[in-house]
């Protein structure tokens, strides 16, 4: 492969985000009354963005639009105050980011996340990077697997779909890879399993950060 970049996934792929996203939404149920979630729940409802999670964590008979709506205009005040208290990048995240750097590999972020909120965890955790474009959910970008954002930043990087990967932890990041016509990379020290990232696609699979460099020897 002739790779000349990468766009990672933010959440389950560079920071282990669940805690703050989790607690953030648990505060907001226990708000309501209603019925909170563990940590190993919240991996199966984040990936598609914080309005559909919202819609998930809510009890079945609360999920009408007025709800959904009321919460997650609050689940976005309490996580915006709290999305990096415990987020935090992965062990072997900060070598990778150094080879990768070291290699003149050009690096990008595009995220389901909320893009002031992508923002502002990239601007905390990814401080020592030179990153070529950082882009979240919101505005006129649809979210993944929608490809949009995803070949918006292969412009922005002058390089190729062909040419660039996409690394992410979960089947909706391996179907943008695909739908972009990016090399798909999945990871399994995230959010989701190797079942799921194969059947959505994935071409390389990593067990842990470092892993990734074999590509480029």
């Amino acid at each position: 492969m002739m790779i000349k970049g990468v766009i990672f996934d933010l959440d389950g792929t560079l920071a282990n985000s669940i805690e703050d996203i989790a607690d953030s939404m648990n505060q907001v149920l226990e708000e309501n009354n209603f019925p909170t979630h563990d940590y190993a729940t919240y991996k199966t409802f984040v990936g598609r963005g914080v309005k559909t999670l919202v819609e998930k964590s809510l009890p079945l008979e609360n999920r009408d639009t007025t709800e959904i709506e009321k919460n997650f205009d609050r689940m976005m005040q309490v996580y915006d105050e709290n999305c990096i208290v415990k987020t935090c990048l992965y062990p072997g995240i900060k070598d990778l980011l150094d080879a990768l750097s070291e290699r003149n590999i050009k690096i990008s972020v595009f995220s389901n996340k909320a893009n002031e909120l992508t923002q502002k965890v990239v601007k905390v955790l990814l401080a020592d990077w030179k990153l070529e474009y950082v882009l979240g959910a919101g505005g006129d970008i649809p979210r993944k697997p929608d490809p949009k954002g995803a070949i918006l930043i292969s412009e922005k990087m002058r390089i190729d779909p062909s040419e660039l990967m996409y690394i992410g932890d979960s089947g909706v990041d391996m179907a943008t890879a695909q739908n972009s016509g990016m090399h798909a990379v999945g990871v399994l020290w995230g959010f989701r399993d190797m079942e799921e990232l194969l059947t959505n696609g994935a071409q390389t699979i990593l067990e842990k950060p470092m892993d990734l460099m074999t590509s480029f020897d």
